[in-house]
């Protein structure tokens, strides 16, 4: 029996804008010729369940309250999502189940830090961005701005328990690993129209946790650029292929879906056309990447 096939969409920082996040998936089926099976989402989704929270507490202030629809069963949610901790969420209603709930009907928050198989997929996953001040101490319940915003880091034992995972499919972080860009120019010159972000995006913590799990894919958020490496392949070591997405906005930068047969990535694409930008065999990295548009300046996570 031939293993089964999969079509899995990786969501840049959603920041509440699940109606157009919606609308894209419907594309990409349309174009594809087939269903979604998951939504894998990396952090900064924002899913406040009551309007009155997001119009407060959302980064994108200015967006819709998109997910309190959601919630409150006025809409449903197509496909099932799957989503981990940004530096920037509904951390109350996070906060008393680190290890996952559902949200919503097909809305579902994976947790701060570990392993979950998803539909025969291997995933680990670390919610939050590095913040070295409070990388050893205990998480506070988020109950000002000032805690809230120290839910948004990632703390070292989160850190260790994803450290000890291995044969994992996808790596679900929301800061890039340190280093990307460096790594890339060190391989190939970005193709015309495409520059480089510079080296200080990321954070060591996270590309030390890529080299020692090593991941078959990663995906990435936070930083609102869509970028495209791959880590090791010397010596020996496995093949770590990087995918970074970008807010959404566009989806050409911010979507990035992949069709597995059992585990293995067959080929994938980014955007809603459905055109392959990869195939098993080829080479990943800069020339991977979409057609520049228009560039964004360079985000900062918030």
């Amino acid at each position: 029996m031939a293993p089964e096939s999969l079509l899995v969409a990786g969501v840049g920082d959603i920041h509440g804008r699940f109606h157009r996040v919606e609308a894209w998936l419907d594309v990409l089926e349309e174009a594809r010729g087939r269903r979604v099976d998951m939504v894998l989402a990396v952090g900064d989704v924002e899913a406040f369940r009551h309007a009155d929270d997001h119009r407060r507490k959302a980064a994108k202030r200015g967006m819709p309250a998109e997910f309190a629809e959601y919630a409150d069963g006025v809409r449903a949610m197509k496909r099932p999502l799957y989503f981990i901790g940004g530096n920037n969420e509904d951390f109350e209603a996070l906060h008393d189940a680190p290890d996952g709930f559902q949200l919503a009907p097909n809305v579902h928050y994976l947790g701060r830090a570990g392993f979950k198989e998803l539909h025969g997929l291997r995933v680990g996953y670390l919610s939050g961005i590095h913040a070295p001040r409070f990388y050893e101490q205990p998480l506070k319940r988020p109950r000002s701005l000032d805690t809230a915003k120290q839910a948004g880091y990632f703390r070292a034992p989160e850190v260790e328990k994803v450290a000890q995972l291995r044969d994992v499919d996808l790596l679900l972080v929301h800061e890039w690993p340190r280093g990307l860009p460096q790594r890339a120019q060190e391989r190939e010159v970005p193709p015309p129209g495409r520059t480089l972000p510079t080296y200080w995006i990321g954070n060591p913590i996270t590309r030390r946790l890529v080299e020692t799990v090593h991941p078959k894919w990663v995906l990435c958020g936070h930083s609102h650029r869509a970028f495209a490496v791959t880590l090791g392949g010397q010596g020996g070591r496995p093949v770590t292929r990087v995918a970074c997405l970008n807010q959404a906005t566009r989806p050409e930068e911010s979507v990035f879906w992949m069709e597995l047969q059992g585990r293995e990535v067959v080929c994938a694409g980014w955007g809603i056309s459905g055109q392959v930008s990869w195939q098993a065999g080829s080479l990943w990295g800069l020339g991977s990447l979409p057609s520049p548009q228009e560039p964004e300046p360079l985000g900062t996570g918030v």
